[in-house]
């Protein structure tokens, strides 16, 4: 009994020390946000960047392999990604979180931490114009889905100067114990969407109704891109289109001056709305030509026809 007594003494001395070890390698990190946060300001970069935090998470759930659980390990580097952001600037958060959305604030506070301040709005435009007026870093909305009465991401092309972008989907790991099974949402900001090796594009359309979604979709193929997401909603005699397409898309890309030169006049505009790093268990994309008559869905539950 002595014998056993000693060894969990021991084994509990080991943890100590390791306890003591990481909190040491916490505040060395800390320092190294800090030169990296001087280094921002100096070229007037932003603090928060979601391309490097998915590349991050990406590879310690890689490097971790099955001995440790992937959530738990996701929910501690997202408290940690979110502390050191804090650390570098001004970061507050807003979140639409009416009664029928708390799922939205659920996943908000999981993926950019419990200290972080946020903010419950109960419309989409308020937090839209809260990030637009840079009252907010970041704003949280529910995940489009095909159908919706009363759309959010119309608005994002209808501001000037700096407009409010897509940058984050979450949940990016495991959801946890977030209210709401399967709910998602799309972090939008003022920071510029960049590549992480694993993404989805944004763009939204300005077409006359003459433009079906199987057209659009069609192409898109014809110029070597994968359409996964399509809904639209009219607005008087024109229609807009929110487009999510497979992998990082720059504005500038040629394939989307292709795109729309094949729809000629009936394509009013196309503006880029930025973006998101895909998360760890979302289902690899389908190819365009084995679509029959949906486009792999943006949520879980959304479903964008694509015949006419």
């Amino acid at each position: 009994m002595l014998s056993t007594q000693a060894d969990l003494d021991e084994l509990r001395r080991r943890l100590d020390r390791i306890d003591d070890s990481l909190q040491d390698l916490l505040i060395e990190r800390a320092e190294v946000v800090r030169r990296v946060a001087e280094e921002k300001r100096t070229g007037s970069l932003a603090p928060y960047v979601p391309a490097r935090e998915a590349e991050i998470i990406r590879r310690l759930t890689r490097r971790q392999g099955d001995r440790f659980p992937t959530g738990t390990l996701v929910r501690i580097w997202r408290e940690l990604l979110a502390a050191t952001t804090r650390m570098q600037g001004p970061f507050a958060v807003g979140v639409c979180a009416p009664p029928d959305l708390l799922a939205v604030w659920d996943l908000a506070r999981d993926h950019y931490g419990s200290q972080t301040p946020m903010t419950a709005y109960q419309s989409t435009f308020q937090v839209i114009r809260a990030v637009a007026e840079r009252r907010l870093a970041v704003g949280v909305l529910p995940m489009p889905q095909d159908g919706d009465a009363d759309p959010w991401w119309p608005h994002l092309p209808s501001f000037d100067v700096e407009s409010p972008r897509v940058i984050a989907r979450l949940p990016f790991g495991p959801r946890g114990n977030a209210r709401g099974d399967g709910a998602a949402a799309l972090a939008i900001g003022l920071a510029t969407f960049q590549p992480s090796g694993a993404d989805r594009t944004l763009l939204v359309s300005e077409n006359t109704v003459e433009i079906s979604r199987g057209r659009m979709v069609a192409a898109f193929t014809a110029v070597g891109l994968i359409c996964t997401f399509l809904t639209s909603f009219a607005q008087g005699e024109a229609v807009n289109s929110l487009i999510e397409l497979d992998g990082y898309v720059a504005a500038s890309d040629a394939r989307l001056d292709e795109f729309r030169a094949r729809l000629g006049a009936d394509l009013y505009r196309l503006v880029a709305i930025g973006g998101y790093a895909m998360p760890l268990d979302l289902a690899a994309p389908r190819a365009a030509a084995a679509m029959t008559e949906t486009v792999a869905p943006m949520g879980d539950t959304a479903r964008a026809a694509v015949r006419g």
